[in-house]
């Protein structure tokens, strides 16, 4: 305990803490859905497995590691009540099990909420920080998948392989005979590419090479359908099967010269990996893109306290993680008085919830563009809310509605001075401004930022960027697991680690090792 005043901090922490993070109320519900993985063992206390799924998160451990760990660690005997020991805490197959029964019952979020819920029985924090109306702040960063991404040329050829390495299974062949018999020899090579045997950069053989492979493939699914039809249609061939045939149709379209050709362009929900169904292509910016998925974390601004994490896969907009978010904090009976979030999020049923119950949306507002240099935009028109008129800077007013696009006078915007900045309209129309669905947000929005109190506000958002980008260097830029759900998983240990840093940081090391 003493050594642990420099470096790795949180072991001492959780030492003196564990019973409190893991009291009898929580290990109960573990318990609900630990079961004994060997025959013949003693069941091993749940507790004892949640700890150790923190500390493999903690310093990025394996579950092979982790095992180790438990016995050549002091550090790790001494969190998990095993000084001394001998031999291995448990087994690797133990330790994946106990995570996996986690991840099906639900209980992962309850890892994060017990922090939150710590934070309120250590007293590190004022009582009144901690309170049920909060300020939270919003934000995502990318998450690259840790499935394989492929070209089109393999990543058919790679689903080609899973369905003949099942149907070899199934059948009790070797897979060069199926892929003998079933007419796709271009499998038998070790790279496709390496069969097809192309110059690739000539577009004529890349053609030849591409329906070559189609061709075969197609020979597969039909000798399949004739020999396996049964199969086909149960678990496991059914799911080889249907990726195959989702690979093709996304990527693949008929060719007016005969054969098939690359699709044009990108297919909508494009699957890019054939290990990890779930990830999709993702942009940053616009010149940034990464492949997998995005995680989402909800930030209390006062306490620094992560409340909630999603994960959405990548081409999803970020509104789609809100209702998970709310969902999470609706278990902790939390409720936003004041939410941060940039212009993504803009759109979510969060932020209507909020205004709903009379509070505060902090975010930037969408910056209208000028139709041509030196033109107009919608700033420059008068926008009343009270009486949901808008004024063009000739003053001009029009009635508008939410949603809609208001067009001025024809023979009023003919006449006027101003016309050469304000519209490029053909003769005979007027000036047309689109009014958004959220356009007295986006007023109220704008009038905040044009105030030096405002931006100060706007500037609070920061703090969830840094939790963010604790969580991020902590989970890794790379994904750990494939899904949507283990990745989720992940993301909230990630972020009920952090918070119980947050909680060491603001305990005096000597209450700590008082405690202790």
């Amino acid at each position: 305990m003493q050594r642990l005043g420099r470096t790795r901090k949180l072991f001492a922490f959780l030492r003196t803490y564990r019973h409190e993070l893991f009291d009898e109320a929580f290990q109960t519900e573990l318990a609900a859905v630990y079961r004994d993985s060997g025959a013949g063992r003693a069941p091993l206390p749940p507790a004892l497995l949640a700890m150790a799924v923190l500390l493999q998160g903690y310093v990025g451990a394996s579950d092979a590691e982790a095992v180790e760990l438990t016995l050549v660690d002091l550090r790790w005997q001494m969190v998990l009540g095993r000084l001394g020991a001998l031999a291995p805490a448990f087994a690797q197959g133990t330790l994946q099990g106990f995570r996996e029964r986690l991840i099906r019952a639900g209980l992962d979020v309850r890892l994060l909420e017990r922090t939150v819920e710590l934070a309120r029985t250590t007293g590190a924090f004022d009582p009144n920080t901690l309170r049920q109306r909060l300020r939270i702040a919003i934000d995502s960063a990318p998450l690259e998948g840790a499935g394989r991404v492929e070209d089109t040329v393999n990543l058919i050829a790679h689903a080609a392989r899973k369905v003949v390495e099942c149907v070899a299974t199934l059948l009790d062949r070797r897979r060069d005979q199926v892929c003998r018999t079933a007419g796709i020899p271009l499998l038998l090579e070790t790279s496709v590419k390496k069969g097809l045997d192309v110059e690739w950069s000539d577009p004529q053989q890349k053609a030849a090479a591409l329906n070559r492979l189609v061709q075969q493939v197609a020979s597969l699914q039909r000798w399949i359908a004739q020999r396996l039809a049964a199969e086909m249609r149960e678990p496991p061939l059914q799911a080889h099967v249907e990726t195959l045939a989702q690979l093709c149709a996304q990527d693949l379209e008929p060719d007016p010269t005969g054969g098939v050709r690359r699709r044009d362009g990108v297919a909508e929900d494009r699957r890019v990996s054939v290990e990890d169904a779930e990830m999709r292509h993702g942009r940053k910016s616009k010149t940034k893109r990464f492949n997998g998925y995005k995680r989402h974390l909800a930030t209390d601004l006062d306490s620094e306290l992560i409340l909630a994490g999603a994960i959405t896969p990548a081409n999803r907009p970020e509104a789609e993680a809100v209702p998970a978010l709310q969902a999470d904090l609706a278990r902790q009976a939390l409720v936003i008085g004041e939410l941060h979030i940039d212009r993504a999020y803009i759109n979510s049923p969060v932020v209507d919830a909020v205004l709903g119950r009379g509070g505060a949306v902090r975010c930037k507002p969408w910056v209208p563009r000028a139709r041509h240099p030196g033109a107009f935009t919608k700033t420059a028109f008068t926008i009343d809310v009270r009486t949901m008129t808008i004024t063009c800077p000739a003053g001009e007013t029009e009635p508008f509605r939410p949603g809609q696009v208001v067009e001025f006078d024809a023979e009023s915007c003919g006449r006027c001075p101003l016309r050469a900045r304000c519209t490029m309209a053909a003769p005979g129309a007027g000036r047309t401004v689109t009014m958004a669905a959220n356009e007295l947000l986006q007023v109220r929005l704008r009038q905040e930022m044009a105030t030096r109190r405002g931006r100060t506000r706007l500037r609070e958002r920061v703090a969830v960027e840094h939790r963010l980008a604790h969580a991020v260097r902590r989970q890794g830029r790379r994904a750990r697991y494939r899904g949507v759900r283990k990745n989720t998983f992940d993301l909230r240990r990630a972020a009920a680690l952090q918070n119980l840093e947050t909680l060491q940081r603001k305990l005096p090391r000597g209450a700590i090792l008082a405690a202790a």
